[in-house]
């Protein structure tokens, strides 16, 4: 692996994290996304991780001002990846939106740069010949909190280059990643294969009426001993990612439950634009969720 430049395609929920990451542990990094103003909020948002990293990693202020010198934006895509031996895209979970930006990328990309998406649920063979470069793509998924949850999926599709595939594991080890190789594509990868079904039956227990999402969250919490519960997660991830699976999966099966899902989400929270931790207000309202307090489960 002799990665030097890295383009993150995408500066949202986990696109800010994994550009800041990979500054972090001395890569240069191009931050790209549609436009300037988004790009703005990624810059404001890189500073509340500052401190996250000061607390988690015992991150030094030589390390983060390092790691600023090593980022760099710009909404032109033939610019953003102008050097890229690495492009990490993490654009919305919507395969349209994916394979419109591929198409786009792959006119401009210079023929070494390998390919790597993000997706959460979607198999890097759904977008392959979309690239133009199907050898040099695969899978590289992160966990929410990539400073502190630090894993890091990679899955390729039949016609990834073994190559590329154990460079990508190396890179994600060069970044301070738990890499977690899979021998296979499976939609939802390892993490959501496990948890989409957990986010799935607490959305169906509160759109039927059973319980509202702190009683939901503080049963699975108190039972389990798990830190936070579904909505809590569903807030972090941000529930726009949520949408786009519940309604990916209500097109494909005409499944009744995810189409009352989607109907849900976007009455209460997508056209109010209640998105979750990005937006201060999800199922629970930031920076001081209820969820956090001492005496949540008392």
């Amino acid at each position: 692996m002799n990665y030097k430049y890295v383009t993150v395609a995408g500066s949202g929920v986990l696109g800010y994290q994994i550009a800041f990451q990979t500054a972090f542990h001395g890569f240069n990094v191009t931050v790209y996304d549609i436009n300037d103003d988004v790009l703005d909020k990624a810059k404001a948002r890189f500073k509340t991780l500052c401190e996250n990293y000061k607390t988690t990693l015992n991150a030094t202020k030589e390390q983060l001002d390092a790691t600023y010198k090593n980022l760099s934006y710009t909404s032109d895509l033939k610019v953003a990846v102008k050097d890229a031996d690495l492009m990490i895209e993490a654009v919305p979970e919507n395969p349209k939106i994916k394979i419109d930006f591929y198409e786009k990328l792959g006119q401009v990309a210079p023929k070494k740069t390998i390919f790597a998406t993000n997706s959460s649920t979607l198999i890097p063979s759904q977008f392959a010949h979309a690239t133009g470069r199907p050898t040099q793509f695969l899978a590289l998924h992160f966990a929410n909190k990539i400073w502190k949850y630090n894993t890091a999926e990679i899955m390729g599709h039949p016609e990834t280059d073994p190559k590329v595939f154990n460079d990508v594991v190396a890179f994600g080890k060069a970044i301070g990643m738990l890499t977690l190789p899979l021998h296979k594509e499976h939609h939802g990868y390892i993490l959501n294969s496990l948890l989409v079904p957990l986010l799935r039956a607490a959305s169906e227990l509160l759109i039927k009426g059973i319980a509202e999402p702190e009683i939901i969250d503080k049963t699975w919490m108190k039972a389990t001993g798990a830190p936070v519960g579904p909505f809590a997660i569903l807030d972090t991830v941000g529930i726009t990612t949520a949408y786009n699976i519940y309604k990916m999966s209500a097109e494909k099966t005409k499944d009744p439950n995810a189409i009352k899902a989607v109907e849900y989400l976007k009455e209460h929270f997508i056209d109010k634009n209640r998105l979750g931790v990005s937006t201060g207000e999800g199922f629970y309202k930031y920076p001081n969720p209820t969820y956090l307090e001492p005496d949540f489960l008392k």
